[in-house]
């Protein structure tokens, strides 16, 4: 299965204009953003779990990014709440399920496998810090050679100069109205700019996005890491 696959092109999705696919599990369903692969596959989705969703111990054999969107999605390591961030690393285990149902933001089969560090951030209490210009501030999330992610909140009215992103770029807009000479992106919509695009972005309603820049450079990127050993990564 290939959805989004070209990853030279530039994409904007509308989050909501997309179908909820059932996944091999009850309760569970699944936006596909992106997707190279089966139900084993390189992808990026957005993943419904309705409440009392489980899913049996498996292993993220390329590792695992997710952000809570709603309600509260749990392992044996914990509970994680609407705006947690987590990061498991290749090689890592977990056996997930939620109460109350949830919504969450995930990527799957995309470290870098040296990148071993597991990451719980609480963004709701973590410190935002002052942006490269005014009226923008910046909630490091993770970094690692060269991949930088992170959550970004713009005041009303911000602006910022025309750059380019080397490595690409990866936004989701959570909150308000991301823009730039293109185009407004409301709030659940989803954008990938490829290596070595350029735009000029600003807001002037304001907004907070996810964004995630540097992980698709053609000397790091690697679409087709998947592998049928990892049969049981199914949730994304």
């Amino acid at each position: 299965m290939e959805i989004r696959s070209r990853f030279q092109e530039r994409v904007v999705v509308h989050i909501p204009d997309l179908p909820w696919v059932p996944s091999p599990l009850p309760g569970v369903d699944r936006r596909m953003l992106d997707r190279v692969g089966g139900e084993v596959a390189r992808a990026t989705s957005i993943v419904r779990y309705g409440p009392g969703s489980s899913f049996s111990e498996h292993t993220h054999e390329l590792g695992e990014e997710f952000l809570v969107l709603d309600g509260v999605f749990s392992d044996e390591h914990g509970d994680y709440p609407a705006g947690t961030y987590v990061r498991n690393p290749p090689g890592s285990s977990h056996a997930p399920y939620t109460e109350e149902g949830c919504t969450i933001f995930v990527k799957l089969r995309q470290f870098d496998v040296e990148d071993q560090t597991p990451v719980r951030i609480d963004t709701r209490s973590a410190p935002f810090v002052p942006g490269a210009v005014p009226g923008l501030s910046v909630r490091p999330l993770h970094e690692f050679r060269g991949e930088n992610v992170a959550l970004v909140r713009w005041q009303a009215g911000t602006e910022f100069h025309e750059h380019m992103h080397m490595g690409g770029e990866e936004i989701l807009v959570l909150e308000g109205v991301f823009s730039d000479e293109r185009g407004d992106y409301p709030a659940n919509t989803w954008m990938r700019s490829p290596h070595a695009s350029r735009h000029k972005p600003f807001s002037k309603a304001g907004c907070l996005i996810y964004v995630k820049v540097g992980h698709l450079a053609p000397e790091r990127f690697s679409p087709f890491a998947f592998s049928e050993a990892d049969e049981r990564e199914t949730v994304s």
